[in-house]
C-alpha cells in the first residue's frame, strides 16, 4: 500500500479518484448500489479552506478534492444509517482512506490531509 501521508496534494487527489473507483466496484460486488452526494465543494460557494461559508466546514477535504459523500441503496431502498455504510466504510479504511462513520458522518469517504479528514 502507498504511504498516503507522504504524498503531495496532487498525488493524493489522483489516488483518491482511483480509490473511489475501487470502493464503488466493491459496494456493487456485495449487492449495494450508490449515488453520488457532495464531492468537490467550490470555494465560490463554500469558501476557501479555512473559511466557513454555506454548509461546508472551514477545513473540509471536499474543498481539496479529497472527499466524497455517497448515498447508499440496497434493493432500491435508500439506507441512511451510519451502520449501513460499515461494510464499505471498513473496506475504504483498508485502502488507506478515512471513513466518516468513525466521526458521525457515515456517508463520508476521504483521504487525510494535514490532519483533516
Amino acid at each position: 500500500m502507498t504511504d498516503i501521508k507522504n504524498l503531495s496534494l496532487g498525488e493524493k487527489q489522483r489516488l483518491f479518484v482511483s480509490m473511489v473507483g475501487d470502493l464503488i466496484r466493491f459496494a456493487y460486488s456485495i449487492g449495494l448500489e450508490l449515488s453520488l452526494g457532495d464531492g468537490y465543494r467550490d470555494p465560490r460557494l463554500f469558501g476557501q479552506v479555512g473559511e466557513e461559508k454555506g454548509y461546508g466546514r472551514s477545513g473540509s477535504n471536499h474543498k481539496l478534492r479529497l472527499a466524497i459523500d455517497l448515498n447508499l441503496f440496497k434493493d432500491g431502498k435508500y439506507l441512511t444509517k451510519t451502520e449501513d455504510h460499515r461494510p464499505i466504510g471498513e473496506y475504504w479504511e483498508s485502502l488507506g482512506g478515512s471513513w466518516g462513520g468513525r466521526f458521525n458522518d457515515g456517508n463520508h469517504y476521504s483521504i487525510e490531509h494535514k490532519g483533516r479528514r
